[in-house]
C-alpha cells in the first residue's frame, strides 16, 4: 500500500537506523566475532582538559557499514537501475535513518580522582537511546520534502520555486502525496478509523479528535467482571472474590 508516500520514507529511515544501531550494540556487547569496540578511539583525548578516551566507545562504523550492505546492495541489484529516481530516492531515505543515528551520538565520561574528584576523566562515545532516534526521524517525516516524480539520477524538489534549496542528507523525500487513512479503502488495504477505540482526554495519536479525523465519537458503558482479592486458604486452595467495574469506552464514529 501507498509506495512512495512519506510514511513509507519513515519505515524505510527506521529501519535502517534500528540496523545500524542494534549491530552495533552487538558490537560493543561483544556478540559478534567481526566486531567490537571502536578501537580507533583507543588513544588519545585531551591532557590538558583532564580526559582520555577509554571504556568502549560504539563502533558505529561497522554498524553503518553493515546496513548498507544488507539494505542497499541486494536493492540495486534487484533493479538494475541504481540510478533511477525512485531507487535513488529510497537509499537516500535509508542513509537518513543511519545519519541520524551518526548526528545523535554523544560523548559520555566518568570521573577519577582522589574523593570523587574529578582530576581526570574517562570518556567513550556512545549512541543515544533508539527512543531518541525514532522522535528525530519522526520530526524528519513531519517536514519531509516532495520530489518530482520524474525518473532522473538527480534529485529534485517538486516545487519548482524551491529546487535552489538543496536536500539535506538527513531529510526524508516522498514521490506521492498521502492517502486519507481516515477513510476505509479496500483497494489499497487501509482500515479506516470508523470503531476504533479512543481516548478522550489525550492529546496525543491516541486521543478521539485526531484518531477520529474530526467526525466525532460515541460512548459506551462497558461492564467488567473478575475475580479479585484472592488469598490462599489453608489447605489448599484460593478463594476470591467477584468484582464488577464499570467504564466508559469511545470508539470514533
Amino acid at each position: 500500500c501507498c509506495a512512495g508516500t512519506k510514511e513509507t520514507a519513515f519505515i524505510s529511515a527506521v529501519m535502517a537506523a534500528g540496523l545500524v544501531h542494534s549491530v552495533t550494540r552487538s558490537c560493543s556487547a561483544g556478540n559478534m566475532t567481526e566486531c567490537s569496540c571502536d578501537l580507533t578511539l583507543r588513544h588519545g583525548g585531551s591532557a590538558s582538559e583532564g580526559w582520555h578516551w577509554g571504556g568502549c566507545s560504539d563502533d558505529i562504523h561497522y554498524g553503518m557499514s553493515f546496513s548498507r550492505k544488507f539494505l542497499d546492495v541486494p536493492f540495486k541489484n534487484m533493479t538494475g537501475k541504481s540510478g533511477s529516481g525512485l531507487v535513488a530516492m529510497d537509499l537516500h531515505n535509508n542513509e537518513a535513518g543511519r545519519q541520524a543515528v551518526a548526528k545523535l551520538m554523544s560523548v559520555d565520561c566518568r570521573c577519577h580522582g582522589v574523593s570523587g574528584s574529578c582530576a581526570v576523566k574517562t570518556c567513550w562515545k556512545t549512541m543515544s537511546s533508539f527512543e531518541k532516534i525514532g522522535r528525530f526521524l519522526k520530526d524528519k517525516y513531519e517536514n519531509s520534502i516532495q520530489i518530482s516524480d520524474r525518473l532522473k539520477k538527480k534529485l529534485r524538489r517538486k516545487e519548482k520555486s524551491q529546487r535552489k534549496i538543496p536536500i539535506g542528507k538527513e531529510d526524508l523525500l516522498y514521490v506521492n502525496k498521502s492517502p486519507n487513512y481516515c477513510v476505509e479503502d479496500q483497494k489499497l488495504g487501509i482500515p479506516g478509523t470508523q470503531g476504533r477505540e479512543c481516548n478522550r482526554t489525550s492529546q496525543g495519536p491516541d486521543g478521539c479528535n485526531l484518531l477520529c479525523c474530526g467526525r466525532g465519537y460515541n460512548t459506551h458503558v462497558v461492564r467488567h467482571v473478575e475475580r479479585c482479592e484472592c488469598k490462599f486458604v489453608w489447605c489448599c486452595y484460593v478463594r476470591c472474590r467477584r468484582c464488577e467495574t464499570m467504564t466508559d469506552v469511545h470508539t470514533c464514529k
